[in-house]
């Protein structure tokens, strides 16, 4: 698959987030932050590169989540994202489906 350098570091650790568990956008760009010596990554970039990606569950990022808790952002729809979580019992008691057309 042809891809950027980042996203592929993107997705690389999403492929280490183990069953059962989740990881924030904000962490993954600490992450790679780390990687690159670099001060800071944005949390937003790593949504871009999660989002192209094409093979949903091979690359596991129904696990990624934001910082509040909000669930958005997955190709296979919310709803499936929900469910994956909860099959991998994922305590979802922090977690929730925005109202359509807030931000929140």
């Amino acid at each position: 698959m042809k891809t950027t350098e980042f996203r592929k570091a993107v997705w690389e650790i999403i492929l280490t987030i183990p069953f059962g568990k989740t990881i924030t956008y904000g962490e993954i760009a600490e992450k790679i932050a780390k990687q690159k010596g670099l001060s800071r990554m944005s949390a937003q970039a790593v949504g871009s590169a999660v989002s192209h990606n094409s093979i949903l569950l091979i690359i596991p990022y129904h696990r990624v989540v934001s910082t509040n808790g909000r669930l958005t952002g997955y190709a296979g729809g919310i709803d499936k994202k929900m469910r994956l979580l909860t099959m991998e019992k994922v305590n979802i008691t922090n977690f929730f489906i925005p109202k359509k057309d807030t931000a929140l």
